[in-house]
């Protein structure tokens, strides 16, 4: 499907442990040739610790994609403030030209988020700073019997307080790492310092058949898109369930109305 999903993606996001398999390497190489924009993830969230940094350059120094997330640790902002360091001081310089940095945030408690937002906003100064959809401190910010309506409701609060305190570089672009559920994306239309997301939430909840309804979803599936590589191409009614959500989510995203019959 990744020829395919030119046809609703507005970028390409590679994971960089899958970049071993050639069809899915050559398919990002055309599109950094092509003058897509290509972000290239350390894969954490799935091998649950970043790529390893020495091999991580030498893709990066490969694909030449535009923007990389910076290998962290999750929610731990002390390793991950470390780890940003060591990149900026031992690899950031191999990086080709154009190259931009994602710095992601990790934290469990509030002062963890806003140290670890600072040091890297300010000491690292990477080019775009992103927050993942699934901290632990949103289901203390936004406590709900569904967990996925605390992730949704809790970064959106966590965002509305780091605003709020100030500590938000609105002058800085920013990135949304995964959705629990599309719905959340509503509340961020007046965000502009909010500059891309990525998710496979759409695509994911197609290919099982699930459509979105008008107000998107209650519940994940807890299913990664990488897990799926390997799928056959799917039929035409699981494509259409595709295109359906997708839209969907753009109208939550940019606030239009869809037709329902979609």
């Amino acid at each position: 499907m990744l020829e395919y999903s030119r046809s609703y993606n507005d970028y390409d996001y590679a994971l960089v442990h899958l970049l071993n398999n050639e069809r899915y390497l050559n398919y990002f190489e055309k599109s950094v040739q092509d003058g897509r924009m290509v972000i290239l993830d350390n894969s954490i969230f799935e091998l649950g610790t970043a790529f390893e940094s020495h091999e991580f350059l030498s893709w990066i120094q490969r694909l030449k994609p535009s923007e990389y997330i910076i290998p962290d640790v999750l929610e731990n902002s002390v390793q991950t403030c470390s780890s940003a360091m060591t990149w900026a001081l031992q690899f950031r310089d191999h990086v080709p030209e154009g190259c931009k940095s994602i710095g992601v945030v990790q934290g469990r408690t509030w002062d963890e988020i806003v140290t670890c937002y600072d040091y890297l906003d300010q000491y690292v100064d990477v080019d775009k700073i992103a927050f993942s959809f699934d901290y632990s401190i949103y289901l203390q910010l936004a406590p709900h019997p569904n967990k996925w309506v605390s992730y949704a409701l809790g970064r959106a609060r966590m965002l509305a307080d780091l605003i709020e305190a100030r500590v938000i570089n609105v002058n800085k672009p920013h990135h949304l790492l995964g959705c629990a559920l599309p719905i959340e994306f509503m509340f961020y239309r007046d965000y502009d310092f909010l500059d891309s997301l990525d998710t496979s939430n759409p695509v994911v909840h197609g290919l099982l058949g699930i459509g979105y309804e008008p107000g998107g979803l209650s519940f994940k599936e807890s299913i990664k898109l990488a897990e799926m590589i390997d799928s056959p191409f799917p039929s035409p009614s699981r494509l259409h369930t595709i295109k359906h959500n997708t839209q969907y989510f753009r109208s939550y995203v940019h606030g239009y109305q869809l037709d329902r019959t979609v």
